[in-house]
Parts: structure tokens; C-alpha cells; sequence
């Protein structure tokens, strides 16, 4: 019997890339595109979220646009469920319904298909980063103005600094850094 190989898994803090003032003065954005581009540390970002909710009772897997898109649909992929796309608004081909949330620098709409989610399905939501928690309360709106509920959320990273978590209280919420 062969002993399992254990392979290390990468420091996924060195594959952030602090960028200063952008896309606004005062903001530093987290460039996560270094981490896209190591299949090791990709990899084991996807494996590890998916890893935190296995075994969890789950229909769908909400992503938030963009940068959650990539990682919600590996997840999705991983954990045998179907991907609810989660856009800006004007994006979306057929019927939507829509929420309007606050971010450091401003203000958007997040839409989704009015049909996307069914009364009574268990919806993970999945995104790159928790910062305000502005995206993933107008997503919370989404899911439960569909009839959906919120099973939790996931993300690569947590801004410990910007408080996210507190608007999120009561739901699960899964992190892999916090910085």
C-alpha cells in the first residue's frame, strides 16, 4: 500500500497584488489576477472554498460579477450544482430584477434573471472579495426577493478593515484570506 503523497499547498497571500489608488484615489485594489494565472495557487484557492461547504445542502451557486464568476463556477462545477449569474446592470438578456448597493467609491446595480432561482432553493453566493459587503447584501435581496435562501457565502479574500462581515451577521460566511 503506497503512502499518499501530500503536497503543500501555496501561500495564497503572495499572489495578491496591491495596486494603490485605483480604480479611485485612496483605494487599494487587490489584484487576484496573479493568482489566476498559477494553476497551483488557482487551484488551491477553488479547492479549498469548495472544500468549506461540501457536504452543505445546496441548489445553486450565485457568482457576482466579475472576478466571482471564475471562482463561483469552478465551485459550482466541483460541488455539482448549476451557476446563477449575478451582473451589472444592463447585462442580462431577459427578464431581471434588480438591486442597487454602495461600494467604497460610489454606487451600482446588480441584476439577475427573474427566473434564475426557484422558491425554496439553497443559494451560495460566491465572489472574489468581501470588502463593504455592499455586492453580497444586494445579492442577499436578489436570492430572497426570488423566494431563494441564502445557504452562505464564500470568498478569496476578506478586507478585515472595511467591516463586510458585520453587514453579512447571521449567515454563514467563508473566507481564505484576510487582509
Amino acid at each position: 500500500m503506497q503512502a499518499e503523497k501530500v503536497v503543500p499547498q501555496p501561500d495564497l497571500r503572495q499572489f495578491i497584488r496591491d495596486v494603490p489608488d485605483y480604480p479611485a484615489p485612496g483605494v487599494l485594489f487587490r489584484d487576484i489576477t496573479p493568482l489566476l494565472a498559477s494553476a497551483d495557487a488557482f487551484r488551491s484557492a477553488c479547492d479549498r472554498l469548495a472544500d468549506r461547504y461540501r457536504g452543505v445542502a445546496l441548489d445553486a451557486v450565485a457568482t457576482i460579477e466579475s472576478r466571482g464568476f471564475t471562482f463561483g463556477a469552478v465551485l459550482a462545477y466541483q460541488l455539482g450544482l448549476g451557476v446563477v449569474p449575478v451582473r451589472k446592470a444592463g447585462k442580462l438578456p431577459a427578464e431581471t430584477i434588480s438591486a442597487t448597493y454602495e461600494l467604497e467609491y460610489g454606487k451600482a446595480v446588480l441584476e439577475v434573471h427573474r427566473d434564475a432561482i426557484r422558491p425554496g432553493q439553497r443559494i451560495l453566493v460566491i465572489d472574489d472579495l468581501l470588502a463593504t459587503g455592499g455586492t453580497a447584501v444586494a445579492t442577499r435581496e436578489l436570492i430572497l426577493e426570488l423566494g431563494g435562501e441564502l445557504a452562505g457565502y464564500g470568498f478569496l479574500i476578506e478586507l478585515l478593515a472595511l467591516g463586510g462581515r458585520a453587514r453579512l451577521a447571521g449567515a454563514r460566511v467563508e473566507t481564505l484570506l484576510e487582509l
